[in-house]
């Protein structure tokens, strides 16, 4: 015996309580499925864990430098990691009861705890208990990619997930991937006070990025004493007593590095293996993402899939405008789509980088005409006040239309300052709005109108 629904959500991430609190709203009878803990990668092993981290480590690195700014604070700094988890958990489990109570306490909602399986296209098994439903929400996000790497199974290794319980200080952390969570986690333990290499299989960190953002990166990795190599195109583990040895290429004279802990950050995987999503009739591509329109539905009527899921974003901002485009379609008879969404993301190493749009190489396979405007931060006067020059600030203009088309701003506040652009992108306002503008000294957002005043051609 089934029970009925008007909706059924599965997961809640960041789409999907807020879309089951919508549903609900709008007087419908609302059933929401949750496997383990409420929140979703960004609440519990993604975003806020690991920026509260950042933010311990930030402060490590502040205090080692207070001489600079003139303060004596006596003594080395040590970092207490038992301190620093407790924080972290503290916050981390403060939001996931924050989204598990909102759900709960949601008029004409269900909450069931279980792993759902589809059975049909508009019924769900969870335990014993089979949902009905005409319409059906997939928000299950992603976990870490385990890669083929020959050896790993045979030592001990860390995830984005799995790093969330450590409480100590690895004595040399060995962190294969040279992409956003690697960096971030690298950065994050060599301030705790761990010897770090980062090991990347290929020519460049962040290789979506442009090559000065990567070399920039790179450059500021390294004077903070993190060992970063480079071409490491042939990945193997092995042991070596207690310690982890991973070689990173197999020539003659075969590179090693030798570590204490290892942490694998190669990438995602969509949650989708074990969905049952055969029997609804859903298609997923190769990777195993679900398949989705521009409007977020799958290839079967009456199933929508959101977030990491369905490979069309896979950050908690994209998530939640997945929600948003869903829901106006479905309620507010507005026609939202996916390709209205201007890529936007940040990388939280510090100083951070903040991105949207195309990166210059973009822009040049585009085949339009360009202008760029940069400036480094050592131009920059609040980057100089505070004593955090590092980094730059880059904006690319279409040089027929001055409609901006990408920005990177690597530096003090990059993660904050770079909404102004994307603001004027979703205006389609030339860049002439903001480079004429005046904007607040002294901050970093000043420097945006300046660098946009000087722009030169690309050839």
């Amino acid at each position: 015996m089934s029970e009925r629904f008007d909706a059924v959500v599965i997961g809640t991430g960041q789409a999907g309580p807020a879309l089951a609190a919508k549903l609900s709203s709008a007087g419908m009878k609302v059933a929401i499925v949750e496997r383990g803990r409420f929140g979703g990668t960004c609440v519990n092993t993604g975003c806020i864990p690991t920026k509260t981290l950042v933010a311990s480590a930030y402060a490590a690195h502040l205090a080692r430098r207070a001489a600079e700014y003139g303060v004596i604070a006596g003594g080395p700094v040590t970092v207490d990691m038992k301190r620093v988890k407790a924080r972290k958990d503290e916050i981390s489990d403060r939001s996931s009861h924050n989204v598990e109570n909102w759900v709960r306490g949601l008029e004409h909602c269900t909450v069931y705890q279980g792993h759902a399986r589809f059975e049909s296209a508009n019924t769900v098994r969870v335990g014993s208990e089979l949902l009905e439903a005409e319409r059906i929400f997939i928000n299950v996000g992603g976990r870490a990619l385990i890669p083929p790497m020959p050896g790993i199974d045979q030592v001990p290794y860390l995830t984005n997930s799995t790093m969330m319980d450590v409480d100590f200080l690895p004595e040399h952390l060995i962190v294969v991937g040279g992409s956003y969570i690697g960096l971030e986690f690298g950065q994050m333990y060599r301030r705790f006070g761990s010897r770090v290499t980062i090991v990347e299989k290929g020519p460049r960190l962040i290789a979506r990025e442009d090559e000065d953002v990567s070399q920039a990166v790179r450059e500021i990795l390294e004077a903070e004493g993190i060992d970063v190599q480079l071409d490491s195109n042939c990945l193997r583990a092995r042991r070596d007593g207690e310690q982890i040895v991973v070689g990173l290429d197999c020539s003659g004279g075969a590179r090693e590095v030798t570590g204490s802990h290892l942490l694998l950050a190669v990438g995602r995987v969509p949650n989708t293996d074990d969905l049952g999503l055969e029997k609804a009739g859903i298609t997923t591509d190769a990777r195993g993402y679900i398949g989705v329109d521009d409007q977020l539905r799958t290839n079967v009527p009456g199933i929508w899939a959101l977030g990491d899921c369905n490979g069309r974003g896979a950050f908690t901002h994209t998530s939640y405008n997945d929600y948003e485009i869903v829901a106006a379609n479905l309620l507010d008879n507005d026609p939202r789509k996916v390709s209205d969404r201007i890529p936007a993301y940040a990388l939280f190493t510090d100083p951070p980088l903040g991105r949207v749009g195309m990166t210059l190489n973009e822009a040049k396979r585009s085949g339009r005409k360009l202008l760029v405007g940069t400036r480094p931060m050592t131009r920059v006067g609040r980057a100089v006040e505070k004593g955090e020059t590092q980094g730059f600030m880059k904006a690319i203009v279409d040089a027929d239309t001055g409609a901006i088309l990408g920005a990177s701003i690597l530096g003090v506040t990059g993660d904050e300052v770079v909404h102004s652009l994307l603001d004027a992108m979703y205006a389609k306002a030339p860049y002439t709005t903001i480079s004429r503008a005046v904007h607040i000294h002294p901050t970093v957002s000043e420097l945006v109108p300046t660098m946009l005043q000087d722009l030169k051609p690309v050839v």
